[in-house]
């Protein structure tokens, strides 16, 4: 039998059909036994694809053309879906997202960390399909036919332009028209980069605007002249501070009941689902099961979305997070809320168990790190074992990852529930209880 060559970058492969969806959102096929990862496609779809990675064990390929579409495909809701780097699945049917993600999620821990079936709880869907997302970082680009704003092609710093983008807030889609008419055809166009817009719970709105030229000064009193219902900030390449043109950027959202206020500075973190926060932070608490004598430890605390919520409940919070702004704001926030069983801290997480832990016995752990994981502490957590602990996290890779450490290492993995706080999206969050065997 002749051996079949590799098909090489740029190379036409037809037709395929997509068999399973992976990891990372893409459609898994085969071609002459290969794994081909195709994008944008549904199991049951026929496709036409160009090769865009030849590797020996996978190929990585984009649709050409949809030769048989799925029966369950449906038209996506934004004209650049596909195009732009900010949503995955809009051709796929809401209920199809959450079964894949449910589905993809199960398979990353009962795989990589032993998980029994069962202790992996059923999806929790977001409230919203659209129009969810509070905070958003639009990319923009100066070109011949004016300023272009909108998101990042996948995998490239070509912006896609995004007149209006289905799954962020109207209020910042609204806002978003004003900026670029007011932005287009002047001469700061050209050194705005980025424009990060947010959303409180209560309606207040924040633009922070990114200019990498030499004039913010008069780029502030263009700005300052128009009517626009938001605080307006500026961080400039000749400006050590942000310029506040209006407003101070400090925004607004609620968690717990009796609601529990939390500021944060613009350009600060804050989950982007508002709704499907609230749902997280009870469901921290519920599994908590604080009975006012715990001392507990929030790792990578940001300005206290669980620090605070979880100090109502218990004996004493030490929270810590990387962030100087972040932990300045949870400061803020304790004293707006009147929350005084709770100390911040600005230091890295790594390290942190094993110091907190020499000064008194910490009942349990929650830690909410970023995609990356939190590969260092779980090492720290062998060697420091604590009863109760409460991983919260946005990538299953990583959590499946860190977990298997955590399971081979003395604890048990008592239940894990996803949550979708990204529809249209492969993401997905989660909120996974362990206890320690001893």
């Amino acid at each position: 039998m002749p051996v079949q060559k590799r098909p090489r970058i740029a190379e036409i492969i037809s037709p395929l059909t997509v068999e399973t969806m992976v990891n990372g959102g893409a459609g898994l096929a085969r071609h002459q036994g290969q794994v081909v990862f195709i994008p944008h496609t549904a199991v049951g779809d026929t496709v036409s694809c160009r090769v865009t990675r030849s590797k020996k064990n996978f190929l990585q390929a984009e649709v050409v053309e949809i030769l048989k579409p799925a029966p369950m495909r449906q038209q996506p809701l934004c004209p650049v879906a596909g195009e732009c780097g900010g949503c995955q699945w809009q051709h796929l049917p809401y209920l199809e997202q959450l079964s894949w993600k449910e589905s993809l999620f199960r398979e990353s821990l009962t795989r990589r960390c032993s998980c029994e079936p069962d202790r992996i709880l059923p999806i929790i869907p977001a409230t919203d399909e659209w129009n969810y997302r509070s905070r958003v970082q639009i990319k923009c680009h100066n070109s011949p036919a004016g300023f272009v704003t909108g998101f990042y092609r996948p995998k490239s710093h070509l912006v896609v332009s995004t007149e209006q983008c289905p799954i962020i807030a109207p209020e910042l889609n609204n806002l978003l028209a004003q900026l670029r008419h007011i932005i287009n055809h002047t001469p700061y166009a050209s050194d705005i980069e980025q424009i990060d817009l947010a959303v409180g719970d209560n309606g207040k709105c924040s633009v922070l605007v990114h200019y990498s030229g030499s004039d913010s000064a008069s780029l502030a009193g263009l700005l300052q002249g128009e009517e626009l219902t938001a605080d307006l900030l500026i961080k400039a390449a000749d400006s050590s501070e942000l310029i506040k043109v209006c407003g101070d950027g400090v925004m607004q959202i609620s968690v717990d009941s009796p609601p529990i206020q939390l500021d944060y500075a613009v350009g600060g973190f804050a989950q982007i689902n508002l709704q499907q926060n609230l749902a997280l932070v009870d469901t921290v608490l519920n599994l908590a099961e604080l009975t006012g004598k715990e001392q507990v430890l929030d790792l990578y605390c940001g300005m206290g979305n669980f620090s605070l919520p979880l100090a109502r409940r218990a004996k004493a919070v030490i929270g810590v997070e990387g962030s100087v702004v972040s932990i300045e704001m949870a400061r803020h926030n304790s004293r707006l809320n009147e929350i005084n069983n709770v100390e911040f801290y600005s230091q890295p997480a790594e390290g942190a168990l094993l110091i907190f832990s020499q000064q008194q016995v910490i009942d349990l752990l929650v830690l909410d790190p970023p995609r990356s994981g939190a590969a260092v502490t779980m090492e720290e957590m062998l060697k420091t074992p604590v009863k109760k602990v409460l991983y919260i996290s946005c990538d299953p890779q990583t959590l499946a990852r860190d977990l298997g450490v955590l399971v081979n290492g003395g604890y048990d993995l008592v239940s894990s529930q996803p949550f979708d706080m990204f529809p249209q999206t492969h993401h997905c969050e989660s909120v996974t209880l362990l206890h320690y065997r001893s």
